[in-house]
């Protein structure tokens, strides 16, 4: 997990044979012609009286999360047609911290889905990041950017998960807008018909949060929160989050593939993490909630309703019954924290805006352990690609370690045996094993992209410290030859021990980017 106080640089690796590694750099093109009507708008977000002053004096900060895929034939690399105006970005602009990370499945990774409150943050960061400031890292992330120290509780900063949790009580604006070269992009979460769920109240305007994931052809996708709902004078959301595609600016929802469960299908979350054109339409893949994770066998996943400060409690027994009472599902503050076990999905969305097939990639676990309370199953696929006529995806699945950890995250690839509409297997990427016990070598392995020529890259989150950091490790997996390979100090002093990296997408010339530390010094000893 990247953190902006480390010193970063960016990482463009050449990778031949999956066994080398050297920098490149490429020439950088500013996408600002959409950022000032971007920063305009957010800039008029309302907050709360204490945060608002500041505000005023916070710049947006704009962040890109992936790049238009070249046309047949073009090759910026020889020049061949190269025009670098066809090149659409995509993104997403916000003004404060986030609290919990949009386009995470389950926060920052955590398979216990626990991050709800400041301890939570406080916790991940110490047994997860390591730093020596997370108690200023977690408050700036409950509390949001800015927050007034002298008097966290009501001196509200911008952003942040307080922000989202007092929604209850004191409704919410936008805080994160998706881009598509730098100008706003609709989600279909923005619009009243988009909600077909009984009890919602009345829909507030400008009250999304929102990421463009990808950009395809004509299409564009991504994740968005669920509107606010003013439901007399309680303002609940119908759902955490929801995957949309943008068709020529014309918006349509990635609905919950999930057959049987209306509780699951309608405030369960859907994900849309990566997309790739075929003769059908836009296949589109990420994750969709299964099954809800909190039962009365189950320990509930509670969270600090002092954080929240808006004077209310947290009934236990209450929020067990969310999923069996729907008719106060929508009237309930405790029903906004419910829980969900997610799977691999996959949709087919044709020119029309039209969802012409969707399910999931098969799951073979339990939403929940009844013998290890905390933990859940969670699968996802992160980018999909064509390999010789037939799609592929990556990303991750739950494995049963029959352990004290119980359900592990691990890295995966997602086939179909037949057409789409078949079922699909998903197999572990070799060498991303998580071993159990008090020898457990990493926390969570994770694909995060994969090329037309079968090869894959990802990260592994170490669960040991190594230099007195807990770093992120970088894979590449080569189909053809059924080998893994770390991006490390055995590969270029580039690398150096202890760093954190991730790599985040490969292109079909075997090149990769993403992000790597640029350098230790002593400057972990801050964090």
């Amino acid at each position: 997990m990247p953190h902006k106080m480390l010193k970063l640089s960016t990482l463009a690796i050449l990778v031949a044979g999956a066994s080398q590694a050297s920098a490149a750099v490429y020439t950088i093109i500013p996408i600002d012609e959409g950022n000032k009507q971007i920063t305009d708008e957010i800039s008029k977000i309302e907050y709360f009286p204490e945060a608002q002053a500041n505000a005023n004096e916070t710049p947006v900060s704009v962040f890109t999360t992936g790049i238009k895929p070249s046309a047949e034939g073009d090759n910026c690399f020889t020049g061949n047609n190269c025009n670098a105006g066809s090149y659409d970005v995509a993104g997403t602009a916000r003004r404060g911290t986030q609290g919990a990370p949009l386009s995470d499945a389950v926060a920052f990774n955590q398979n216990r889905q626990f991050v709800y409150d400041l301890s939570g943050l406080y916790n991940y960061c110490r047994d997860d990041l390591g730093y020596k400031t997370c108690n200023v890292w977690a408050r700036s992330e409950y509390f949001g950017y800015g927050y007034n120290v002298d008097d966290e509780q009501s001196g509200q900063g911008l952003g942040g998960l307080q922000h989202i949790q007092q929604t209850w009580k004191n409704n919410y604006h936008s805080n994160a807008v998706a881009l598509d070269n730098g100008e706003a992009v609709d989600s279909k979460a923005d619009k009243a018909t988009a909600y077909t769920e009984s009890g919602l109240g009345t829909i507030q305007e400008n009250t999304t949060d929102a990421t463009l994931e990808g950009i395809a052809g004509n299409y564009s996708f991504g994740t968005s929160s669920s509107a606010v709902f003013n439901n007399n004078g309680v303002y609940p959301r119908a759902f955490a989050k929801r995957g949309f595609v943008n068709i020529d600016g014309t918006p349509a929802a990635l609905l919950n593939p999930v057959s049987g469960d209306a509780f699951v299908k309608n405030m369960g979350q859907t994900m849309a993490n990566g997309a790739v054109e075929t003769t059908g339409g836009l296949l589109v893949v990420g994750s969709s909630s299964f099954a809800q994770t909190f039962t009365q066998d189950v320990d509930s996943r509670d969270p600090n309703t002092d954080d929240i400060n808006i004077g209310l409690g947290f009934n236990k027994d209450t929020f067990k019954q969310c999923a069996t009472n729907p008719s106060n599902l929508y009237s309930t503050f405790e029903c906004q924290f419910s829980t969900f076990a997610n799977e691999a999905a996959f949709w087919l969305v044709d020119a029309s805006g039209n969802v012409v097939k969707s399910g999931v990639m098969g799951s073979n676990l339990a939403a929940v352990d009844k013998d290890h309370k905390n933990v859940s199953a969670q699968a996802s696929a992160n980018a999909v690609t064509i390999v010789n006529g037939s799609p592929v995806a990556v990303g991750y699945i739950s494995r049963d370690t029959n352990s004290s950890d119980s359900y592990v995250m691990e890295a995966a690839f997602f086939k179909p045996t037949a057409g789409i509409d078949s079922s699909w297997t998903q197999t572990a990427i070799p060498g991303m094993t998580i071993s159990t016990g008090d020898d457990r070598n990493y926390e969570y392995t994770m694909a995060n992209d994969v090329n037309a020529n079968f090869k894959v890259v990802g990260i592994a989150k170490s669960h040991k410290a190594d230099n007195r950091s807990y770093p992120q490790k970088m894979f590449i997996y080569d189909n053809a030859t059924g080998q893994t390979k770390f991006l490390d100090s055995s590969v270029s002093s580039i690398f150096f021990r202890g760093s954190n990296g991730d790599a985040e997408a490969i292109n079909d010339h075997d090149q990769v980017v993403g992000w790597v530390d640029s350098e230790t010094k002593n400057q972990i000893d801050g964090f």
